[in-house]
């Protein structure tokens, strides 16, 4: 793991100690987590924005139209078979 250190507003470091203790956790933890989500969300809006700008191309679309068919068959019942 890489340290990371910035300073934030006083009111938000009080903040982010009361939720720490509140949930149980480390305030790094926390914080840690709170990153991680957002980064997420960042990526997430990225890939929209490149599907947006870059839709699939007819090629790369074709497998689309059989994504919803599902199983070809149902093999739930096979679950306890023994081979």
């Amino acid at each position: 793991m890489t340290m990371m250190s910035f300073r934030v507003d006083e009111d938000e470091a009080i903040r982010t100690q009361r939720w720490a203790e509140a949930i149980g956790v480390e305030r790094s933890e926390l914080l840690r987590d709170a990153l991680h989500r957002h980064l997420a969300q960042l990526d997430a809006e990225h890939d929209i924005r490149t599907w947006i700008d870059q839709p699939l191309s007819e090629p790369e679309s074709t497998l689309a139209e059989i994504a919803g068919w599902g199983p070809a068959e149902d093999w739930s019942d096979w679950i306890d078979a023994v081979g």
